[in-house]
């Protein structure tokens, strides 16, 4: 099971495995009080692309395409997150203050709606 998370919320012991899936380390967040199980740095978008999005509305739709396209090239770590989320509840934690339009969102989507038996 997916959940997603802002990574300031207060953790929950049913958030399960908690995973931050953003490129860089959320501001004001101390790694020893984070409770954060794996950072999947990789699995986040590009630099460019997450720079270029800059969290602005009117780019959301093309992000989310671009996103899904470099998800593709990360099918390891797709697949890891995946095997993960099977066996436990997996919460996706992110540092964006917009709680509709993230990376989380997409990861979240993309994993659920990509399901393939193994």
């Amino acid at each position: 099971m997916l959940k997603i998370k802002r990574v300031y919320e207060q953790p929950d012991k049913n958030d399960g495995v908690r995973m931050l899936v953003d490129r860089l380390w959320p501001r004001g967040v101390r790694k020893e009080d984070a409770k954060i199980d794996q950072w999947m740095k990789d699995i986040a978008p590009s630099d460019e692309l997450r720079s270029w999005f800059a969290h602005r509305a009117e780019r959301w739709n093309k992000f989310k395409k671009l996103y899904c396209q470099e998800l593709q090239t990360k099918q390891n770590l797709v697949q890891t997150l995946r095997a993960i989320s099977k066996k436990n509840t997996v919460t996706l934690l992110y540092a964006a203050k917009d709680n509709l339009r993230n990376n989380a969102v997409v990861l979240q989507e993309y994993i659920e709606n990509k399901q393939v038996e193994n």
